[in-house]
């Protein structure tokens, strides 16, 4: 007996001939893989316009990225490129019959010439795979919006953190093997070596930036100390140097202070006029004209002050990337860590694990954005009540223990001046005077040290110790001493004439 057949007598409405007409396919390019692979096998100079634009994972086609991997371990091995060595990689991969064997190599190799114009279509191939990426975050986007159970801010940062990634092309890489490591980190040595000065950016500060090496990127920074010590100032003056004298983009997130106040007090540590001359504006002609003039070096500075009041760890994370994607920033200071607040699901919970959650995302913005992040902490009153030295420790880190844990370098400002204190406790007993200390208490690739600093007061500012820095009651009593030395006495010193006498003179004028 027949069968019936199913489709006979099943009417096709022309509306669903329209939809399979109009299928979507995702975003490719498949005639340029082609091409780019054929080229970079013809032609070295193709390999290497185009090895650095190009993923195995941006190549839509199985075989393709089959292809560009075995091709990329050849490169990596400094192994030349071509028909032949491709095709043996391919095998000890052993994914030459995947590809379709040596047939379809030399196919690929007999569609071009030449690699000209290999840039160009490796360029649209990356951003076919840019559009697929797209959709599939679009996709992830979606999928998740529907779930009643996830918290909306995570979802807005989750979002916002997936389309950085394509913005800035890292579409999230799957784990690396240790060769791949070992060769970016021999890389990144070479670099370091060949690179004057440090491998950080530099802090303006010469004992500080000695122990550092500068900040490194995707380290977080606590800088802590009890109000009065000169956080803010710190900060402000190590913003100005890496803006002013390094000329690298600085992002400033003042909680506690307005924009206009900072700026303020950047004038008048740039200017060497005092804060209260300036709130005043009572100003001498020369002074407006000395204002005038070197506030240009500050106006020029790539630094970016952001005065939002109890500003959320989701905004800051928002605002770096787009500071980051806009004006390339390279460093962020954050004044200070316990004016802000978690945000999203934490709103509202224990104050501990809140600053617990804002530490291990400020960690996590560091590494994501590979820049030095800098955040200023509030130390408990434990440092007050102490007897003897009130250097602080560890210990006295406010509200959380995490963010020990979290930082890469934990510091503190230590000015004993502030406490009355008039001598250092050291062998030298020497002045405390318009002085502070920078305590490196943890360092994680590094070692410890507590460095000595000048603190000008009426500037607001640091700046580094040297040797004219001795305070005038020393230096006179110093001189004194000298001058009662036989050795400096005028009678022991010889005549000018005495000086140029003799068989040492070689007549040479001076």
């Amino acid at each position: 007996m027949k069968q019936p057949n199913p489709i006979q007598g099943y009417k096709v409405d022309k509306s669903t001939i329209i939809n399979l007409e109009k299928g979507k396919i995702p975003p490719q390019a498949i005639d340029l893989e082609e091409v780019v692979l054929g080229a970079m096998m013809i032609d070295k100079k193709g390999v290497d316009e185009v090895i650095d634009i190009l993923s195995a994972e941006a190549f839509y086609k199985d075989a393709h990225k089959h292809i560009f991997e075995a091709i990329f371990k050849l490169f990596e091995n400094s192994e030349p490129v071509d028909l032949l060595t491709v095709s043996s990689q391919l095998k000890k991969d052993e994914k030459l019959d995947l590809i379709g064997g040596d047939f379809y190599l030399i196919s690929l190799t007999q569609r071009v010439s030449s690699s000209a114009h290999i840039e160009f279509h490796a360029r649209i191939i990356l951003q076919k795979y840019i559009q697929r990426s797209l959709i599939k975050i679009s996709s992830e986007i979606i999928e998740e919006a529907y779930d009643e159970t996830k918290d909306v801010f995570d979802l807005l940062d989750n979002a916002e953190a997936k389309l950085y990634e394509v913005t800035q092309g890292n579409v999230k890489k799957s784990t690396e093997t240790a060769q791949s490591l070992v060769i970016q980190a021999k890389k990144k040595i070479e670099e370091i070596s060949n690179k004057e000065g440090m491998s950080g950016i530099a802090s303006g500060f010469d004992k500080l930036d000695k122990l550092t090496s500068g900040w490194q990127p995707s380290d977080l920074v606590i800088v802590a100390a009890r109000p009065g010590m000169g956080k803010t100032a710190f900060t402000l003056t190590m913003a100005r140097n890496v803006a002013v004298n390094s000329n690298t983009p600085v992002a400033f997130f003042s909680l506690e202070m307005s924009s206009v106040q900072l700026i303020t007090r950047l004038i008048s540590s740039e200017t060497g006029l005092s804060s209260e001359k300036l709130r005043t504006g009572k100003l001498e002609k020369h002074e407006w004209e000395q204002l005038n003039v070197k506030v240009k070096t500050l106006e020029k500075a790539p630094l970016f002050i952001d005065d939002t009041p109890s500003l959320s760890i989701f905004d800051l994370r928002a605002k770096a990337r787009r500071l980051a994607s806009q004006y390339g920033i390279k460093m962020i200071m954050i004044d200070y860590l316990q004016l802000m607040t978690a945000g999203g699901s934490q709103k509202g919970g224990n104050r501990e694990q809140e600053i617990s959650t804002i530490s291990r995302n400020l960690k996590a913005l560091a590494k994501e954005l590979n820049i030095p992040v800098i955040a200023l902490s509030q130390l408990s009153r434990a440092v007050e009540t102490r007897g003897g030295s009130k250097r602080p420790l560890l210990s006295d880190l406010r509200e959380s223990g995490a963010i020990e844990q979290d930082a890469d370098i934990v510091s503190f400002i230590y000015r004993p001046e502030y406490y009355k204190i008039d001598e250092w406790d050291d062998e030298e007993r020497s002045p405390t005077e318009g002085q502070g200390e920078f305590i490196v208490a943890k360092h994680r690739n590094g070692g410890l040290e507590n460095i000595r600093l000048k603190f000008i007061g009426h500037l607001g500012k640091f700046d580094n110790l040297d040797d004219f820095d001795t305070p005038f009651g020393e230096f006179h009593s110093k001189m004194n001493e000298a001058a009662n030395d036989d050795t400096f006495k005028p009678d022991n010193f010889p005549s000018a004439s005495d000086a140029f006498d003799g068989p040492e003179d070689d007549g040479v004028p001076f």
